[in-house]
């Protein structure tokens, strides 16, 4: 952790200089400019963090008192988070790659016959590479292939509830490119993640309507379901933390490593469940920043996932109401490519580019109806 660390606040002190050497006066600013972020300031960022603090933490703390109470405990420790509260195996969506493929494309037909065709075509074509095996590269995304206008998906198959999420959401980047491939210039086709990532979240929760195909026994299905909606809140609460934190970085560079730690401690009893007790384990959370790769190579990509998260849910929640209109401005949307500022799309989509209490409050409220459901 010292040597991180050490590392660490050299990192931040080149990146201030850059900063200052190209005419800014901290970091954030310069990296800001750098990531294009045209739609949106560092205001906008602040007040969505406090928003999520207001509106969203108390459902999620409900949530992890809830899972105290299910795991019959007195304590919920850091490593409770994750384990299912059920005691049952975990869920299995598929058992062959094929299966998973075909499951897919069948789950896609039920939105939009044009989805299940943009997979089929990848599946004839040999464009899908998900199975595991030994020395391939970990991780899994969709590529774009500009030229032909067919992407191709990349994964780590293991017959997971995880897979089956990692397909659908890849295989909405893939629908993303085939609805852009029309586009005259690669340039328009090169989206950024508060765009792309909606392409992606989106499908997830509306094929989620769908998921009865790999989960026939209800059970199984409430609890895919469940266990994704939770999956969410955490992406909303996590990228809050790990952005404020890197506004302090950034705008503080000449910060010790004493007030660093203690800077990560203080934002996780924000952005974090306060059920769950460190107790004895201070000094683990204290330096569990240094486990997020964004922070040391890609600063500041990180708040762009709640953005995008936050347009999906409002997305499916228009899916809820109107399936046929939810899906039409989805394809609306993704046909813009980037020729459109990112509320231009979000409109497009029949969803707002907001950060305000009262708008975050509303996709709460719809999260709570869902999750009570289950």
């Amino acid at each position: 952790a010292e040597k991180l660390d050490t590392l660490f606040t050299e990192l931040i002190q080149l990146r201030h200089q850059i900063a200052k050497n190209a005419g800014f006066d901290n970091y954030m600013e310069y990296r800001f400019r750098e990531l294009w972020r045209f739609d949106y300031a560092p205001a906008d960022c602040l007040r969505f963090h406090q928003s999520v603090e207001e509106v969203l933490m108390p459902l999620v703390n409900q949530l992890f008192e809830k899972r105290k109470t299910e795991l019959g405990l007195d304590t919920l420790r850091p490593w409770d988070r994750e384990v299912d509260t059920s005691g049952k195996e975990p869920l299995k969506p598929f058992n062959t790659t094929e299966e998973l493929i075909d499951k897919t494309i069948d789950c896609f037909d039920r939105l939009d016959p044009y989805f299940a065709q943009c997979l089929t075509i990848m599946k004839h074509m040999k464009y899908l590479d998900l199975d595991s095996r030994l020395h391939k590269a970990a991780g899994g995304y969709n590529m774009s292939m500009p030229e032909i206008g067919v992407p191709f998906i990349f994964m780590n198959s293991a017959n997971t509830e995880h897979d089956l999420v990692t397909m659908v959401h890849e295989g909405g980047h893939a629908v993303h490119t085939f609805l852009a491939h029309k586009l005259e210039l690669n340039s328009f086709k090169d989206t950024t993640s508060e765009i792309a990532e909606v392409a992606s979240m989106a499908m997830e929760l509306m094929s989620m309507e769908h998921w009865d195909i790999f989960y026939p026994n209800p059970a199984d299905l409430k609890r895919a379901r469940k266990n994704h909606l939770e999956y969410i809140l955490t992406i909303l609460t996590k990228t809050c933390l790990g952005d404020s934190f890197q506004f302090w970085l950034y705008t503080n560079p000449n910060h010790t490593v004493e007030e660093r730690r203690n800077k990560w401690v203080e934002l996780n009893k924000r952005f974090s469940p306060q059920a769950v007790d460190f107790t004895g384990m201070e000094q683990y959370q204290s330096t569990s920043y240094q486990s997020i790769l964004h922070f040391y190579v890609v600063p500041f990509y990180y708040i762009e996932y709640a953005f995008a998260e936050l347009g999906s849910l409002a997305l499916w929640r228009n899916f809820k109401q109107n399936p046929a209109g939810a899906i039409q401005d989805y394809k609306n949307a993704l046909s813009l490519g980037y020729t459109k500022p990112i509320p231009v799309f979000y409109e497009t989509a029949g969803v707002k580019f907001d950060f305000s209490k009262p708008y975050i409050q509303s996709l709460v409220e719809f999260l709570k109806q869902e999750l009570a459901k289950l």
